[in-house]
């Protein structure tokens, strides 16, 4: 007979089996759950947590002058985090040695580092272990950040602490502050303002080019990604042992300009005297090279600072020279007397009646500025006579002065490389009223950007032949070697060499002592060009006392190796172009002379020698 206490061991015995069979089943349940049934949802969340693909930014490539200074560049740069569950109480200090480095707050990082303890979703006591302090910090100062760090004072003997402290130390000397593995960089631009229009800025964020060569050219500058696949600890740190994938990032093309600095430099120096003498809304020049269309300077004022594009107005940031167009005044009589000449209608020495300032022509009163009576070509040119210009124009005819202004590139893109490049206005001829053909000569009725100007006298100034402006001269990859390399354009001949000649011819007399622009004469060099004063346009008609005053020329007359235009838009202290324009163009030229070392191709001692008499004294630079 089986005693009671054999049979309460075998239940105890039973109980303990059942006990373990559930136990077992219960594990072995949650086993299979694990490594079958949430399997991949489980080793997804595993990869989100520690498996990690970083995209590794192309360096964008360097803009650089036509002699190799640099004007944009790009540096890798640092985003600064901070565990602060490593450096507890200590913050204060930590903020204190940081924040003049980084160039923050000291108050505001003292907050961030502070460790915040709360409770998460599920109960559990956690605290803050990554923080971002900083972005876009460059490696130097990183670097001294880190330095900083490691020479920490907290006020503590650390030899009398045990172990664990000291590892607490020196954890938050080594481990608290550290740098993002993602790749990141700063657009720099070494010469501030100094051909910002051209060159454009970029994206903080996005580092995508958002104006200038910087847009139209993003595509060739940014370069192409690459990646690296790898592990990362808990504070997101890379364990390179395992690292997967490591593929470098092609770098973008080098851009080299036409423009030189130095050229760039002499401009806006003298365009900022020229403001603070006249006070205009906005002043721009242009400087061109007429046998190649390269161009070497192209300003406007007011200015911006494109490592800071923020910091100024979005009309600050307008490219004038390309994106504003306006009536051109009388620098557009260049058109018309190239155009009759062109057509062997009229000769230099050909004249008109200027019927003394008054001329009546489909009911209208055309004037000039003063009453001159019988000009020649080359006199009308010279004291640029609006009611000479208009009688030109009428010999000419409507359908070919039509066809020469769209010759000379009006009313079309001139096609330089930069984005919103205005066409202009020029009007089919259906549009045109009978008072066109007297208007237009004298540059009414259309309207023109400052390139296509410069572009019309440097086709002059080139024997007839109409370039296309060039900005980039080649590309080149990070290694300096040649990508590719632009040569001259020719866009069309527009004038014969002769007709081109004797325009020029004409263009001289301007800066002798009875044209309209003595001002503009240098010494070393003879000089071509044309002023201009163009009443400016709005609601209702002509502004009173606004104008756009202007001076385009080029040097030496015969030979051109520079043709400079200067634009003011509404001058104070005089406003015709010989007044304002014309000096600035005589400064900018001798200055640009000396520096690219031109050959001059006058004497001290040679006189402008006109070949006319003088028929009356222009002192004051007037049209």
């Amino acid at each position: 007979m089986i005693s009671s206490k054999a049979t309460s061991q075998t239940k105890r015995l039973l109980f303990m089996a059942a006990c373990l069979i559930l136990c077992f089943g219960a594990l072995g349940y949650r086993l299979v759950d694990l490594q079958v049934l949430q399997h991949d949802q489980l080793i997804s969340t595993a990869r989100e947590n520690t498996h990690r693909t970083f995209m590794r930014e192309p360096r964008r490539g360097d803009i650089r002058d036509a002699r190799g200074n640099l004007l944009a560049t790009s540096v890798f740069v640092k985003t600064v985090c901070a565990d602060p569950s490593l450096i507890g109480e200590y913050y204060g200090e930590v903020a204190r040695v940081l924040a003049p480095v980084l160039n923050l707050n000291e108050g505001e990082l003292a907050r961030r580092l502070q460790p915040q303890v709360r409770l998460d979703a599920a109960g559990k006591v956690t605290t803050n272990r990554y923080v971002v302090l900083a972005h876009k910090i460059r490696i130097e100062t990183w670097q001294q950040a880190q330095e900083n760090l490691g020479k920490l004072a907290l006020g503590v003997d650390e030899k009398k602490l045990s172990k664990a402290q000291r590892t607490f130390f020196r954890d938050l000397r080594s481990k608290a502050v550290f740098a993002d593995p993602v790749e990141d960089q700063l657009r720099v631009y070494p010469s501030q303002s100094l051909a910002a229009h051209v060159l454009g800025f970029v994206g903080r964020d996005d580092h995508l080019g958002k104006e200038g060569i910087e847009a139209s050219l993003n595509a060739k500058l940014t370069g192409a990604h690459g990646w690296r696949v790898t592990e990362t600890d808990a504070r997101k740190r890379e364990l390179v042992s395992l690292r997967v994938q490591d593929v470098a990032a092609r770098d973008g093309l080098n851009v080299i300009l036409t423009l030189d600095a130095g050229v760039q430099h002499i401009v806006e120096s003298e365009l900022a005297e020229a403001v603070k003498k006249h006070t205009p809304i906005s002043a721009s020049v242009v400087v061109m090279r007429p046998k190649t269309g390269e161009i070497l300077a192209m300003a406007t004022l007011p200015n911006f600072d494109p490592n800071v594009p923020g910091n100024s107005p979005a009309d600050h940031r307008r490219n004038r020279v390309v994106n504003d167009m306006a009536e051109p005044g009388s620098t557009f009589k260049v058109v018309v007397v190239s155009g009759a000449l062109n057509e062997k209608i009229v000769g230099l020495r050909d004249t008109f009646d200027c019927e003394r300032g008054h001329f009546l022509f489909a009911g209208k009163v055309l004037r000039d500025h003063d009453p001159y009576g019988i000009l020649s070509v080359e006199s009308i040119i010279t004291k640029s006579s609006n009611i000479g210009s208009a009688k030109v124009g009428i010999k000419l005819g409507e359908d070919a002065l039509h066809n020469y202004i769209r010759g000379f590139g009006f009313g079309e893109r001139t096609g330089i490389i930069l984005p919103g490049e205005a066409s202009g206005i020029v009007h089919p001829l259906k549009r045109w009223t009978k008072l066109s053909i007297s208007r237009i000569p004298m540059g009414h009725e259309m309207a023109a950007t400052p390139l296509q100007m410069v572009m019309m006298m440097g086709a002059v100034a080139n024997g007839g032949k109409l370039m296309r402006p060039s900005l980039v001269d080649r590309f080149e990859d990070s290694n300096g070697r040649p990508v590719a390399k632009f040569a001259p354009q020719v866009i069309r001949e527009v004038l014969r060499p002769e007709a081109a000649a004797q325009m020029i011819q004409a263009l001289k007399t301007v800066v002798a002592p009875e044209g309209t622009a003595p001002k503009a004469k240098l010494e070393f060099f003879s000089v071509a060009g044309k002023t201009g004063t163009a009443q400016k346009a709005g609601p209702g008609g002509y502004l009173p006392g606004k104008y756009f005053s202007s001076f385009i020329g080029f040097f030496p007359a015969n030979d051109a190796e520079l043709c400079i235009s200067v634009v003011l838009d509404e001058p104070h202290n005089g406003h015709y172009g010989g007044q304002t324009a014309a000096p600035v163009f005589a400064r900018i030229a001798e200055r640009a002379a000396n520096y690219l070392g031109l050959k001059p191709d006058l004497v001290p001692s040679e006189t402008f020698v006109s070949t006319k008499k003088p028929l009356a004294s222009n002192p004051s630079g007037r049209n």
